[in-house]
């Protein structure tokens, strides 16, 4: 590129000797008009209309000049690297080099506006026409007719838009040789040595240098070894290679065209289709921009977000890029989150890294910024979050941030905590229009239960950690092609600390918890309830989180006799919602307060079924105990024990009792005492409608 304002300005000398020759060609064909007439240009004498109606159609005006000219000009553009790169790269011909060479002429150097004014005999015309192009560059009337191909428009220099055609002003439909030459502007800066990309282009696109490695790339082995073959079988053939990713965002689709770029030494060229589908751009003008920078850059192109052309609306750029494909020679990948069949496409499907690729992307990605983790949490980390390698970059920098915020250091070491932290923030999902997220305050000091709920409530979390261990290593995922997930089913009445017990699993699992809001999910039209479940397992696939769905009778519930087409429409949904169940491989968690109301084919699919009782008096006692904050301040006179063998209550109602003394006694100016806690349970049991005996509330 160094060398192309040289090369230029050895073409341009050539060209002066070309403009020189036609110069004094125009004089000695016609002598009535000379260089230094005056009013040259400006109106038309008699002898030109008799010199015009004279000359045959086979003559020219310079038919009779000197060749040498043309011959040095043509001589310069077969030599000069500038214009080989022209012509391998936009498929052109020395002629259509000359041409560019003519149009800029008056780019590089005003003075050219006066030798074409002057050899078009019109002070107006000051850039070169067609028919004054023709006419210098041909040594015959024949050629000249023969060269008007050069601009048509499925000629190179006008289909890949290197140059415009513009109509003479002072015409009404002028004809094709009336027409002025005026190179494109990002033509112009090629050719002075720039290696940008076109500014009409950078909204929406990329020009980059990738150094990635196949090999580094969390792929699985099939997929590695199928794009190795693609691209060498190119390499050695230089056959048009097209190909379609699809997956998910950030699962590696834009990093492995990078790697292919790499392997091949060239550049990569971005374009994100549904970024530029939102701006009103004339997108045939667009796609003719893009894949001439990619020839020019000898660049692979890479095309995402292919998914609005799915839609109908768009069918007509999904013809124009179509149209666009057909014509480009090298490599093209096309990106999308769906599946698309296209004619002489190979399809490669990006699924998220599966636990290997992971963990050896955590500790590669780790080690690069110099964070040392025991191998233990590493593994942690790569079997709790299923996250795309662009989640795990974004999660590590996240967490190296907020330790960089939180102790000002220059080189913060982020420990596990802090990856867990980062990492659940990298759960995007969908599932904030159906669910909320619950936060996590509690822990296994916080719950009440007997032996046997708080042992199966364990369990839960160990199945979790040692998915991988049972499922791959012992090989148990070749047994089952379903129900790899953990569903588990809360029973119990209200305030016996179902919700609590999914928080302290999600907790304990570093997991995020949402609880379905299922007003959102239920709904009384046909099929919208299936596709608000499909919505919501979808998005939890990735959201490497914890499903809650609260009272879940309200849609678990038992399929009935069909009796009509409502009946049959909500076994439908019964049968659906198991269906979803068993392919999920998440943690679900349903709660009820009324077991028995619950689809038995249901309950037979669930892992874990426990059961929340009725505290009896040594739990409530406990948690009693355990509900006041140490900074609290109680009476000496209150009796826990008390409390607990008087009053059958649940964890929540103890809960409600012992908030609502905290107000009393605050508004009494004191400590929590026995009467304050008394009137909160007799206000408690008034709000449930059980049956009052005003001598239970009376403290003595």
């Amino acid at each position: 590129m160094s060398n192309y304002i040289e090369e230029l300005l050895q073409l341009l000398r050539a060209f002066d000797k070309l403009l020189d020759i036609a110069v004094s060609s125009l004089a000695k064909a016609d002598g009535s008009i000379t260089v230094t007439d005056p009013y040259q240009g400006l109106y038309i004498n008699e002898n030109d209309v008799e010199s015009a109606l004279k000359s045959e159609p086979e003559t020219s005006l310079y038919s009779d000049f000197d060749t040498s000219g043309l011959e040095l000009l043509f001589a310069s553009i077969s030599n000069l690297d500038i214009s080989l790169q022209l012509i391998t790269k936009f498929n052109l011909s020395l002629f259509d080099i000359a041409i560019i060479i003519s149009a800029l002429a008056s780019e590089l150097d005003l003075k050219y506006e006066k030798i074409f004014a002057y050899l078009q005999d019109d002070v107006t015309r000051k850039r070169p026409s067609i028919d004054l192009t023709l006419n210098i560059l041909c040594t015959s009337v024949k050629e000249k007719l023969n060269r008007r191909v050069h601009f048509a428009p499925d000629a190179p220099l006008i289909r890949l838009g290197i140059l415009q055609l513009i109509p003479d002003p002072q015409q009404i439909q002028p004809p094709l040789l009336a027409h002025y030459l005026k190179l494109d502007e990002h033509i112009i800066r090629l050719l002075l040595g720039s290696t940008e990309l076109d500014s009409r282009l950078k909204q929406f696109s990329q020009l980059l240098s990738p150094e990635t490695s196949l090999e580094q790339l969390p792929l699985d082995i099939a997929t590695k070894q199928t794009l190795e073959t693609l691209t060498k079988e190119y390499k050695k053939s230089q056959t048009p290679l097209q190909l379609y990713f699809y997956g998910l965002h950030g699962v590696g689709k834009k990093r492995t065209a990078e790697a292919i770029a790499s392997y091949l030494s060239v550049s990569l060229i971005t374009f994100d289709l549904s970024l530029a589908l939102q701006q009103k751009i004339d997108f045939e003008t667009t796609l003719k921009l893009l894949f001439r920078e990619a020839k020019w850059h000898n660049a692979i192109l890479y095309l995402t977000g292919l998914d609005p052309l799915l839609h109908r609306d768009q069918y007509y750029v999904y013809l124009q890029l179509l149209a666009a494909l057909k014509s480009y020679k090298g490599i093209i990948i096309l990106a999308g989150k769906q599946v698309w069949n296209l004619d002489n496409t190979i399809t490669i499907e990006f699924t998220i890294p599966e636990f290997a690729q992971r963990r050896a992307y955590w500790s590669d990605s780790l080690a690069k910024i110099g964070i040392t983790l025991e191998a233990e949490n590493i593994d942690i980390l790569s079997e709790r979050f299923q996250l795309t390698p662009e989640q795990i970059d974004m999660a590590i920098t996240t967490a190296t941030n907020q330790v960089r915020k939180n102790q000002h250091q220059t080189n913060p070491q982020a420990n596990i905590q802090d990856l867990f932290a980062a990492s659940r923030a990298q759960s995007w999902c969908d599932l904030t229009s159906l669910a909320r997220k619950v936060p996590l305050q509690h822990t296994w000091n916080d719950i009440i239960l007997p032996t046997n709920a708080l042992t199966q409530l364990r369990d839960i979390c160990n199945q979790v950690k040692h998915h991988r261990l049972v499922y791959q290593q012992w090989g148990f995922e070749n047994k089952l092609s379903l129900g790899k997930g953990i569903n588990v089913l809360f029973s119990g009445s209200p305030g016996t600390g179902k919700t609590m017990a999914a928080q302290i699993i999600a907790n304990e699992l570093e997991l995020e918890l949402y609880k379905i809001d299922l007003s959102q999910i239920v709904s009384k039209y046909i099929g919208e309830t299936e596709k608000n479940l499909e919505r919501v397992f979808a998005a939890a696939e990735n959201a490497n989180a914890i499903l809650l769905f609260d009272e879940a009778d309200a849609i678990f519930g038992k399929r009935s006799e069909v009796k009509d087409a409502h009946d049959r429409y909500a076994n439908l949904e019964v049968a659906y919602l198991l269906q979803k169940m068993e392919e999920y491989e998440g943690i679900t968690i349903l709660t009820t307060n009324l077991s028995q109301n619950l689809d038995a084919a249901f309950t037979r699919r669930i892992r874990f079924i426990i059961k929340f009782p009725e505290p009896e008096t040594h739990y409530r006692l406990q948690i009693w105990e355990n509900i006041f904050p140490k900074f609290a301040p109680l009476s000496q006179d209150v009796d826990l024990k008390l409390m607990a063998q008087k009053f059958q209550v649940a964890g929540g109602e103890i809960r409600n009792i012992a908030v609502a003394a905290a107000f009393m006694a605050i508004e009494d100016g004191e400590c929590i005492t026995m009467k304050h806690l008394l009137q909160a349970t007799k206000r408690e049991f008034m709000k449930m409608g059980r049956l009052l005996h005003e001598e239970d509330f009376t403290f003595k």
